[in-house]
């Protein structure tokens, strides 16, 4: 039976200054509180957060997936709609939730992100629809996968239904920024894999990249966005080739630093 329930906007940050504001704008009117877990940044995420309204929690970064979790765990209400603070709902995703906030029926909902690249829409490479759930019931499912690339993970007996509408996502203004943190997060993926008794090889190494390549560039029509496509699908393939590099490292017992 359809109900009508309060959302509570969860939103990790860290040193988000140019972000944060239309982050939280995007959530007025839509949540009934807005809660950021700040780690501890060094620049105004904290003061523009509380300017705009929202509750800020200062936590100890431990993970993607760790901070989110604490994040949910401190929402005042069961439903949670998660961001990041390079995230922001469009018009139509606000009009659905909206909806749905007076016509609740399922667990979770799940809805497209759309991704800006240097000043482009990303309408291929692996980029879009890339589907997410990110508004649930908190009692229904958590955070999980392997840092960095965390998702929601729902009960087996969840019930999932999809809005209209896209969670646009501002990801990197430069080309250099994007080839920098794409080595930050194999370094992450190389240290969760290395917990879970992962191998690496040269083998993996070239497989992973060209595979990868092949995958968004030619199968995920990356060639339809142009330059960024291609430089976008030859970055994602260095980050599969770094992620085993680093893994292999680690397991010589190496550092990565």
């Amino acid at each position: 039976m359809a109900k009508s329930v309060k959302i509570s906007g969860l939103i990790i940050a860290y040193n988000e200054e140019k972000s944060i504001e239309r982050c939280i704008n995007s959530l007025l009117g839509i949540c009934d509180e807005i809660l950021v877990i700040d780690s501890f940044s060094t620049d105004n995420t904290k003061a523009l957060s509380e300017a705009c309204g929202a509750r800020v929690i200062e936590n100890p970064f431990g993970g993607h997936i760790e901070q989110k979790n604490y994040a949910i765990s401190q929402a005042q209400y069961d439903v949670v709609l998660s961001l990041d603070a390079d995230e922001a709902l469009s018009d139509e995703l606000k009009k659905s939730i909206a909806h749905i906030k007076n016509n609740w029926q399922a667990d979770g909902y799940k809805f497209n992100r759309f991704t800006n690249y240097c000043g482009q829409w990303i309408k291929h490479s692996g980029w879009y629809p890339d589907t997410k759930i990110r508004l649930l019931n908190k009692n229904k499912g958590s955070w999980g996968g392997i840092n960095p690339h965390d998702c929601i993970m729902m009960e087996p007996t969840a019930t999932v239904k999809k809005l209209q509408g896209d969670l646009l996502h501002y990801s990197y203004s430069s080309m250099e920024e994007h080839i920098l943190r794409s080595a930050k997060y194999a370094k992450i993926s190389a240290l969760a894999m290395k917990k879970q008794n992962k191998n690496s090889s040269i083998l993996k190494m070239l497989s992973s990249s060209s595979f990868r390549f092949i995958q968004d560039y030619v199968f995920k029509l990356g060639f339809l966005d142009g330059f960024y496509g291609l430089v976008i699908c030859l970055t994602n393939a260095h980050t599969a080739f770094l992620k085993y590099a680093y893994l292999r490292n680690l397991n010589n017992g190496k550092s990565i630093d």
